[in-house]
């Protein structure tokens, strides 16, 4: 017993005194800690078959993405086409009936002899066919005692006198129509300038 202890403390000595016994001891456990931390070859395979089929998924989800997006968008298309070619059906249908009292009212008169009774069937004709278009938006576009007004208003007269302020419409020449806040013919309008 009496020689281990001193054997002990000859080695205890011996690592005090060496100034390489540290080092070695930092070496023996970064070796331990190095050889846990760095994955085996079995490892690295299997991290990248994971990455590899993970990689392989997304892009399929950006594939499929992206052909629906292109889906979409040919869908898009076609119901716009289809708009345009076919949006103005129903206004067409109610046209249609109004055509239709256009030609009973052309048949009618040509043997009346009264003009009350054209002058009705005009007036008759004329409102059906407003009221299908103010149904589906059209709206005339007032000048009656209005100032001038470009965004509306299309001046093709101006007329110098003191009877009405300046820039103030006169007469319509011709009705202006919009369609909400959209001009589709400005008014062609008369307007009053000083002398």
């Amino acid at each position: 017993m009496g020689n281990e202890n001193k054997d002990k403390a000859a080695e205890e000595i011996k690592n005090d005194n060496n100034p390489f016994a540290a080092v070695n001891d930092v070496n023996e456990k970064s070796d331990s800690v190095s050889s846990e931390q760095i994955p085996e070859d079995g490892e690295i395979a299997d991290e990248i078959t994971s990455l590899k089929s993970e990689l392989e998924k997304v892009n399929n989800q950006y594939i499929r993405l992206a052909a629906d997006f292109d889906n979409y968008r040919k869908r898009q298309l076609q119901e716009r086409e289809a708009l345009l070619k076919y949006g103005a059906e129903e206004t067409l249908k109610k046209m249609i009936e109004a055509l239709d009292n256009i030609d009973r009212a052309k048949k009618s008169v040509e043997n009346v002899d009264d003009v009350n009774t054209v002058k009705d069937s005009y007036n008759i004709v004329f409102k059906q066919i407003f009221d299908v278009l103010e149904k589906i938006g059209l709206e005339v576009i007032d000048t009656k005692d209005k100032e001038f007004d470009p965004n509306w208003h299309e001046a093709v007269m101006q007329t110098p006198t003191s009877e009405y302020p300046e820039n103030t419409i006169i007469a319509e020449l011709q009705k202006g129509y919009k369609l909400g806040d959209k001009v589709l013919r400005p008014s062609l309008v008369n307007v009053a300038v000083s002398e």
